[in-house]
């Protein structure tokens, strides 16, 4: 038959999260740890790797990683949920506390896929912006929450992709003022050092997220682990897909989480950096750097696009272009690399920038002349 059937309506409007595969010399566009697994990590992944049986089903629940995250957390296993990546997760949530009837609340500018999700799974969503310096508007926050109908708050600490952290005492005013399920997503927890964990026993509706992507190196393989009450996870078992997590990467999870003290100085290394480039994107004429407790920056700067697609065909470095995005105008977000990564984007925006400051000097002379020429 020549023809197909349409998929349902609600897809129709629905924008893909944006997973551009551009590739350049320095990548620092994904937020991902710029280093590889520490070699020693790598030659104990090898050696476990020769030892896996790839023709058995993984364990559903990852449960030896499961026990180590409960254990490190002072948790028991039912209380942690592992997945493919955080994205998974956010999903399984979606699944089980929205869909149709249910609500959402966004606080845009964040992280894409709380939206993305929600409409997929037939959720209403209530946008609630930040303010102007990315800060959450609590009072219209909790205002919101007043009437009791809202099912899931989504809350970024750090947001990404502003860096933005919420103050606890936010967080735990929203805890008190609903029953609705609260993610706190800590994907960037080893960065910002500021957790909600201690929090959990007293409320009920408190969910966090964490991802071996960012400070552990395993962007590659997508894990990802959930915090919960054990009745959540439980109603998170009914719809998460079986065995989404595979035997290789329970392994490399289970391994880098044992030794996750061999990263510490790494990630000291990493805010070092973040540091410099903070301090040279604030030396720039016309940049407006947001502050940050994540592993990223992100910057306001006039002609954005032009300067992001100047810094990748002229440079070879890829940064993010949040130019369009709603909130967003004009901001651009640079991922903490290498100590070289860094020198070499700075290097290229003090370039690109003393180039466009000196163009726009030499039209306001133009103009100027030709105002005194006209005058004459």
């Amino acid at each position: 038959m020549d023809s197909l059937r349409p998929p349902r309506p609600e897809l129709e409007s629905l924008v893909p999260y944006d997973v551009k595969d551009v590739r350049a010399d320095i990548m620092l566009a994904s937020n991902e740890n710029p280093l590889n697994l520490p070699g020693e990590l790598l030659e104990k992944l090898a050696d476990l790797a020769a030892r896996i049986p790839y023709n058995r089903y993984p364990d559903p629940l990852s449960n030896p990683l499961r026990e180590k995250i409960a254990e490190a957390n002072g948790l028991e296993p039912g209380n942690v949920l592992v997945g493919n990546g955080g994205d998974e997760l956010i999903f399984d949530l979606l699944l089980a506390w929205g869909g149709p009837g249910r609500t959402l609340i966004d606080l845009p500018p964040t992280f894409a896929m709380y939206g993305i999700d929600a409409e997929m799974t037939g959720t209403t969503v209530v946008s609630l912006p930040r303010r102007e310096d990315f800060s959450i508007d609590g009072e219209a926050l909790l205002e919101r929450l007043k009437p009791g109908d809202i099912d899931i708050v989504m809350i970024a600490n750090p947001n990404n992709p502003t860096g933005t952290l919420a103050a606890e005492t936010l967080l735990i005013d929203v805890l008190n003022a609903t029953d609705a399920l609260v993610l706190v997503d800590e994907a960037y927890f080893e960065f910002s050092r500021h957790t909600m964990r201690p929090h959990m026993s007293r409320h009920r509706n408190l969910v966090i997220l964490r991802t071996f992507s960012k400070a552990f190196s395993l962007a590659g393989l997508r894990a990802g682990y959930l915090l919960a009450h054990e009745d959540v996870i439980m109603e998170l078992t009914k719809v998460r897909q079986p065995y989404s997590v595979n035997r290789f990467t329970q392994v490399a999870a289970s391994l880098v989480f044992r030794e996750r003290p061999v990263f510490e100085a790494g990630i000291s290394q990493l805010l070092r950096q973040r540091d410099m480039i903070v301090c040279g994107l604030e030396a720039l004429p016309g940049v407006t750097v947001y502050p940050t407790e994540a592993n990223f920056v992100l910057f306001k700067v006039a002609h954005a696009s032009a300067v992001w697609r100047d810094l990748l065909h002229e440079h070879s470095v890829l940064i993010r272009d949040f130019s369009r995005a709603p909130g967003l105008e004009d901001c651009l977000r640079v991922s903490v690399g290498t100590e070289a990564e860094v020198v070499r984007f700075l290097g290229a925006m003090d370039e690109i920038i003393s180039r466009r400051h000196a163009s726009d000097l030499f039209g306001i002379a133009a103009t100027a002349q030709r105002h005194l020429k006209e005058g004459e």
